[in-house]
């Protein structure tokens, strides 16, 4: 059974042998554009294969037939070769004698072979396990130490700092670096819903690349953003926050007097038309988190109208991160910027709830979005994806 230890999933207590449907994404190794090419037509989006592309389209299909000789029963439901990365989605029909990261470092692997047959290398070159390289005379002293301790490759890629891995492939040749990135990301399925969504979404990358290309000041992703003192993730359209009226929504989940669903009640019904009115009569930005259910139904209403938004998340905005169709599509408007604050579960307890509750969570967002509407200074990138 192939090594996975270099492998690290986003859910670690997730059972992994076990029945389930998967979103996946392989980045490149350096993000090269190796798959394919891009067309620049949202309303027909494509992406053009290189031949390395059709390759892991063919390794990816193949994958449940090939599976099924070491008594793993999949299928795989959809797929998008994008120019630098990979989505697919994969089902586990039965419980396996292997897990997830098993199966993908097989796939993995066997795309890397085929790039290497395609640029011309011998079969002893890439059959040849990379550690005995490193067992060599040239290699430093502490990767022989290190190989030394290792039978195969995925165990002592596993024990190297990303500086010692760029050694290690200098010394074995750039041409027989994996094709893919060590690790690889994966969303679990929650419902049916949820699994159409999956399928939607990687039949949507092209165009949804295509839109991030095209509208770059509104589709914008950046890891770390400075505003008013505070490192924030974003996505979306950063000059909502130059707006000169920014209004908050914010709801308890119960009237402070009469304990009822606050979205109930006469008081929610005023402030709802207040808010409209202030959106139609022009120049402002609604701010909110949308978590009680009063910010939720508004929130909503933003995204259904067009109206603009400043949203807050308590997910962070990772690297590989995208928003759902809806927020999506609100962001190529230039309708929407996505919030997620850095360090949220490390904010002050609310009322000695600790801050890594939904209880504090709910306050501290909305903390936070009453500092946004405050907020009249200049947005500092220091990260961009």
């Amino acid at each position: 059974m192939p090594s996975t230890s270099s492998y690290r999933p986003r859910n670690p207590g997730h059972d992994y042998y076990g029945v389930g449907t998967y979103l996946i994404t392989l980045v490149v190794s350096g993000r090269r554009p190796l798959l394919g090419t891009l067309s620049d037509d949202a309303l027909r989006p494509e992406v053009h294969l290189s031949a390395l592309g059709e390759v892991v389209q063919q390794e990816w299909e193949k994958t449940p037939q090939m599976q099924v000789a070491h008594g793993n029963s999949i299928k795989m439901l959809a797929c998008v070769c994008m120019p630098d990365h990979f989505h697919g989605v994969i089902e586990v029909l039965a419980p396996m004698q292997w897990c997830l990261g098993n199966i993908l470092h097989v796939f993995k692997a066997a795309c890397t072979r085929r790039w290497q047959q395609q640029q011309g290398l011998s079969d002893n070159s890439y059959n040849r396990p990379i550690v005995v390289d490193c067992k060599s005379e040239d290699a430093p002293a502490w990767l022989r130490a290190k190989a030394a301790q290792h039978d195969t490759e995925g165990g002592l890629l596993s024990t190297l700092s990303k500086h010692q891995r760029q050694v290690y492939y200098d010394l074995v040749g750039r041409e027989r670096r994996p094709l893919f990135d060590d690790n690889y990301d994966d969303t679990v399925c929650l419902d049916e819903r949820h699994r159409e969504a999956m399928i939607a979404y990687v039949h949507d990358n092209p165009r949804r690349a295509i839109l991030r290309r095209l509208l770059p000041d509104v589709m914008q992703r950046s890891l770390h953003v400075q505003i008013g003192g505070r490192s924030y993730g974003t996505f979306g359209n950063l000059f909502l926050l130059r707006w000169a009226c920014k209004v908050q929504v914010f709801c308890h989940r119960r009237h402070p007097a009469t304990r009822v669903p606050y979205e109930t009640t006469a008081d929610y019904a005023r402030e709802r038309v207040a808010w409209e009115a202030a959106i139609l009569n022009g120049a402002t930005v609604i701010v909110t988190p949308g978590i009680s259910a009063g910010e939720l139904l508004f929130k909503n209403e933003c995204l259904e109208r067009g109206y603009p938004l400043i949203h807050f998340q308590k997910e962070p905005i990772g690297p590989y991160w995208k928003p759902e169709r809806r927020r999506f599509e609100a962001c190529a408007n230039g309708r929407l910027l996505i919030l997620a604050p850095w360090g949220l579960d490390a904010m002050a307890p609310v009322a000695d709830v600790p801050a890594a509750t939904d209880y504090s969570r709910f306050h501290n967002l909305n903390a936070l979005a009453a500092e946004i509407c405050a907020f009249t200074g200049t947005a500092t990138i220091i990260k961009q994806s």
